[in-house]
This record gives C-alpha cells, structure tokens and sequence, in this order.
C-alpha cells in the first residue's frame, strides 16, 4: 500500500471522487486530513477549469487536502487518470496530518514522524509560465467562491 495526498478533485465531496470509491479501479482507504508542509500554489487554470499543485516549493500556501492508503493497482489508475507524467507528475511530499482516522502502520508512522507523512502527490513542473501569475489557493472546492466550475471528463 502507498500513501496518496489528494487535494482537488478527488477529494470527498468533489467530481471525480467517484474513482476513489470504485473498487474495479482499486482499493483507496481514506486516512486522515493534511496540508503541505511547505508552501506550494494551487491554482485552477484551463479550459475545463482543473486544479493543479505547481510544483514550486516555498511559494503560495500550505496546501490543503485528503490521505489514503491505496493500492498497486488504484496508484496505477490514478497514474493514469491524472496523464502522469505529462500534465501530472507523481512525488513524494511531506504533509502534516491535521486529521487521522487510519488504523494500523500507518498511525504508527505519523506517530514516529512528528505528525508529518510522506505522501505520493501529483503536481505539475510542465505548466504554461503565465500560470504562475493565477490566483492561489490554500484549498480546492470545485463549488468555491472563485466561481471556476470544474468540467467533467465526460463533458469535453
């Protein structure tokens, strides 16, 4: 099992939450809540307004998103679902827990770490320079105040 920090979409409550939850897809059991522990920006840029961590340490805010212990075989759907390694790339991060709920190994190895995990994340270095310049936030709702409705797959 690895450990995958999700701070957009695939969060509880947001679009494509769905695959989380479809067992075809793999196993994904939720652990707890985190943020980065250091700052990065996440913003909404595209088209089909998608949320994405750039991946430029130290700049934005401390991200703000959801742990899960996942499988072999979810980690590679979610490889593939997030176009990893072109418009995603998968790395390890480290996230302060705010919240747990995991059980077992893994609660042991927060309790090691200071409340600190690492955590496969998937942000972007292969972004448009002007993206830089878009508003950041410190967490994503597909539904915010910023009035970027996210646009489904099946509705490109």
């Amino acid at each position: 099992m690895a450990r995958v920090f999700v701070y957009g979409t695939l969060k509880k409550g947001q679009p494509n939450y769905k695959h989380m939850i479809n067992t075809a897809k793999g196993l994904a059991k939720f652990q707890g809540r985190g943020r980065t522990v250091e700052k990065y920006p996440l913003v909404i840029a595209g088209k089909y307004n998608i949320p994405y961590m750039l991946n430029i340490p130290g700049t934005g805010h401390h991200v703000a998103g959801e742990i899960y212990s996942v499988d072999e075989q979810m980690l590679q759907f979610l490889d593939e679902f997030e176009g990893c390694p072109d418009m995603y790339q998968r790395t390890l991060m480290r996230i302060q827990v705010v919240e747990w709920e995991g059980k077992g190994g893994a609660g042991e190895a927060w309790a090691a770490a200071d409340g600190v995990l690492e955590c496969f994340v998937y942000s972007t270095a292969t972004y448009p320079p002007e993206w830089v310049g878009l508003p950041y936030y410190d967490s994503y709702d597909s539904s915010g105040k910023h009035g970027l409705s996210y646009v489904l797959r099946e509705s490109r």
